[in-house]
């Protein structure tokens, strides 16, 4: 979704990779219903894991959606996105984090997210017409600040003040609401990555 002027710093470390890998489907997989060759690329896949002690909330979480992208037709998702995330009139679930994270005051939020995106060369494209603010966006945003080696502590910013605190809202949001099924799966599997991921980083801060 965006165009970067950012510089590459070198190839990223393989745990950096599965992370971005994360992120990257995470935000696939909000962004639009999977079609029949993600699903299947899903089932087939080897499991998600980032170290050891993470390894059994992850891997039960990557089960769980693999069992979920085999158990119901590309059809029925598209049904269930539309109902949950597009719906007639207002959204029963909005994937726009802001209104989360701040809903006192989205628009200024909304404002500070454009200024660092700017300030790292993040241009939206002009026939994207998301906000970016939607969970996928932000996810991708991750995903580039992971493969163009930009520092944990830009991560961590980035993580901490527009993505973490309306994505997990966002997520609980999801596996409320009456219309979801494969969409709780995915959003019980965000969470757990989303969890995981604010624990590497107070871990960085602690040594």
């Amino acid at each position: 979704m965006n165009e970067t002027q950012s510089q590459h710093a070198g190839p990223p470390a393989p745990e950096d990779i599965e992370r971005a890998n994360l992120y990257a489907l995470i935000g696939r997989l909000f962004y639009g219903p999977p079609d029949p060759n993600l699903l299947a690329e899903i089932r087939r896949s080897g499991g998600a894991e980032s170290g050891e002690e993470d390894t059994t909330r992850l891997s039960a979480g990557w089960r769980a959606l693999q069992e979920a992208c085999g158990g119901v037709s590309p059809a029925m998702i598209r049904q269930e996105y539309d109902d949950l995330f597009v719906g007639v009139g207002r959204a029963p679930v909005t994937p726009y984090l802001f209104g989360y994270a701040e809903p006192s005051a989205p628009d200024r939020h909304l404002v500070s997210l454009r200024d660092q995106l700017t300030e790292w060369g993040y241009l939206r494209r002009n026939n994207v017409f998301e906000v970016e603010d939607h969970v996928s966006a932000l996810s991708d945003v991750m995903r580039l600040l992971i493969e163009e080696g930009h520092s944990l502590e830009e991560q961590q910013r980035f993580f901490a003040s527009f993505v973490y605190p309306g994505a997990m809202r966002f997520f609980a949001a999801v596996q409320k609401a009456p219309a979801a099924g494969f969409y709780k799966v995915v959003a019980a599997f965000a969470h757990v990555c989303f969890e995981v991921e604010k624990e590497a980083f107070e871990m960085v801060d602690s040594v």
